[in-house]
């Protein structure tokens, strides 16, 4: 394979290869954080109110049923051909994924770690900021994993409404100069990417939960192994 055929980016695309690179991550990771912050106060009423969670769950997943393709076309005719248009689904299709890790991360939290912070004055929404979600950052980081490499993956399909694909445009002008080779950075560079994506959120969560059995030694830990007495003396030094 020719490597300066390789990189050589048609000008159409308007973008050189890092440029494309900056351009994925953009419609890829932004999409996963603004599913973060709608997941994390929906999560947390499916919590509270239980009965709640079912129909949440159902509407999400219904929504993640629905083609990206079908998406677009709804969504052109108020968006237009922009990376908006591609993001809201990209969005949307993160709910199906972080609203459960976070549902079963928050659920997991020792009912004497919650006793213990409510002794201390902790109040609903402290006690979820202050101790519930730094107990259920395991859970929420896989969730945030899945749904990073998905994003990533499926920005490529904008490549369908006007060249708001990212990397995925070098899918198009592959077959449109017959240049295969354009395919394969295409793949390969989505594929880079999410890799590294994925390892970043690990680094994320070992640094993040240094109390962790094993943290430190990078070994796999459930949430639901933390001990409620492990929580105490982080509660007493947040109570100060």
């Amino acid at each position: 394979m020719n490597l300066d055929r390789f990189f050589d980016i048609p000008s159409d695309l308007q973008h050189d290869w890092f440029g494309l690179i900056v351009l994925h991550l953009r419609e890829a990771l932004l999409p996963v954080l603004g599913g973060l912050l709608l997941a994390l106060p929906l999560a947390q009423l499916c919590v509270r109110l239980r009965w709640l969670y079912p129909p949440v769950l159902w509407v999400t997943t219904i929504l993640y049923a629905i083609p990206s393709l079908a998406f677009f076309v709804v969504l052109i005719d108020y968006t237009g051909q922009t990376e908006l248009t591609v993001m809201i689904p990209l969005t949307v299709y993160s709910l199906v994924v972080l609203v459960p890790a976070i549902v079963d991360g928050v659920r997991s939290v020792p009912q004497e770690t919650l006793a213990a912070a409510t002794a201390m004055g902790f109040g609903p929404v402290r006690r979820y900021v202050q101790v519930q979600l730094p107990i259920a950052v395991p859970a929420i980081i896989a969730g945030l994993r899945v749904a990073t490499v998905s994003s990533i993956s499926l920005v490529s399909v904008g490549m369908l409404i006007g060249n708001q694909g990212a990397l995925g445009n070098l899918l198009h002008d592959a077959q449109i100069y017959n240049r295969p080779e354009l395919a394969w950075n295409s793949v390969i560079t989505s594929a880079v990417l999410a890799v590294l994506a994925d390892a970043a959120l690990v680094v994320l969560r070992v640094l993040l939960t240094p109390w962790m059995p094993g943290a430190t030694r990078g070994a796999k830990s459930k949430p639901a192994g933390v001990r409620p007495e492990s929580a105490v003396p982080a509660l007493k030094d947040a109570a100060r």
